[in-house]
């Protein structure tokens, strides 16, 4: 069986992701077509779960927490994954399939994911993903130089085009082949994405407890066509109201209770669920969201879709299957401060924020 689509990482957040679109999507025939998955890590923790990808019967997501102020609680079988290979054990396949076979490739590869300083030239294979990438494509160039979509998943500001500088980069060092480097620039549409869903823990061997709230946005350009069709996947003019929402409402809310916590020196095994059932803070993170952060987003044009934004992050803070400790968010809470709350305030300065200032101050 041809799969169309070739994803790099076997994390939970993509089975539960990527993985699970396409799967309810096929199930409408609305895909191209199942995926091979491909563990790029020798990690011998991941290896165990490429067999149980593709067990009989597919690999279980239970969607669980709250969806309009009401409890979800369901299990999906996630049937798309055809193939699972290893880039240590099975590379030639790996690059016969995406020479020959691939339309997408997906990746999720994690915080170092780009990094390319480990690479050792006088190896075979190189240790990063865009090293792999690299020779996977030429692979592909030179068995006929087909389009292909790349969709990067990591949580890296337009990750696609963080990825393509890289690759072309690395091409440029590595190979003499100009023809090589402009079918890299120019052929191969490396997409632009923003991914949102709370994965909160694995199922074993394979599988993942996921919130009901995702997004996979994927920036429009020239000659790119969605992967699947599917309620959660969006092609957009822009990402960056879509990175601001996250950053400016769910991620500042972590932050804003993050301060409350540490200003209150309250319980070190504290949850967002858990401070929010307290209605006092629960109407300070009200009022902050209501009279500072939409009012932020109205002034650009945005405040239906902020408060609609608001309205589904307090039910994913809410959500009664995710214990979400606040000493995690805590950490880095001043980089955070910066990033999430004095942005805001700089990025919408007509605005009024004492309180957000106050936490800032």
């Amino acid at each position: 069986m041809k799969t169309p689509f070739v994803q790099f990482g076997t994390s939970r957040f993509l089975q539960a992701h990527a993985d699970l679109f396409i799967s309810e999507a096929l199930e409408r025939q609305q895909a191209p077509g199942r995926i091979t998955v491909v563990q790029t890590t020798g990690s011998a923790e991941r290896s165990g779960r490429l067999a149980a990808l593709t067990q009989p019967g597919g690999y279980p997501v239970a969607i669980r927490g709250l969806c309009d102020g009401k409890p979800v609680d369901e299990v999906k079988r996630v049937t798309s994954v055809a193939r699972a290979l290893s880039t240590n054990d099975n590379w030639d396949t790996v690059c016969h399939i995406v020479a020959n076979e691939a339309e997408f490739l997906i990746s999720n590869t994690g915080d170092a994911g780009y990094d390319v300083s480990g690479d050792d030239l006088s190896t075979y294979l190189p240790p990063s993903f865009p090293g792999k990438l690299l020779l996977l494509l030429k692979a592909r160039f030179d068995a006929g130089g087909k389009p292909l979509t790349i969709l990067p998943c990591e949580l890296v500001s337009r990750n696609g085009d963080v990825l393509k500088a890289i690759v072309l980069e690395l091409a440029r060092e590595r190979l003499s082949d100009p023809q090589f480097v402009f079918w890299l620039a120019n052929a191969i549409i490396w997409a632009n994405t923003l991914v949102d869903r709370i994965v909160s823990e694995p199922i074993e061997p394979a599988g993942a407890v996921a919130e009901p709230y995702a997004l996979w946005a994927i920036e429009k350009q020239p000659g790119l066509t969605a992967p699947c069709d599917h309620e959660c996947v969006l092609l957009v003019d822009d990402l960056t109201p879509y990175e601001k929402l996250k950053l400016h409402i769910l991620n500042l809310g972590h932050t804003v209770l993050a301060d409350i916590w540490i200003r209150q020196d309250r319980d070190r095994n504290e949850t967002v669920r858990q401070i929010l059932a307290g209605a006092d803070i629960a109407r300070q993170l009200e009022d902050i969201y209501g009279q500072e952060v939409v009012p932020a987003f109205a002034a650009k044009g945005l405040g239906p879709t902020a408060s609609a934004y608001v309205a589904t992050t307090l039910d994913r803070f809410r959500n009664p299957f995710l214990d979400h400790r606040l000493s995690d968010i805590a950490n880095h809470h001043a980089e955070k401060i910066v990033r999430r709350i004095a942005d805001l305030r700089r990025w919408s300065p007509e605005v009024a924020m004492p309180m957000l200032g106050a936490i800032c101050d």
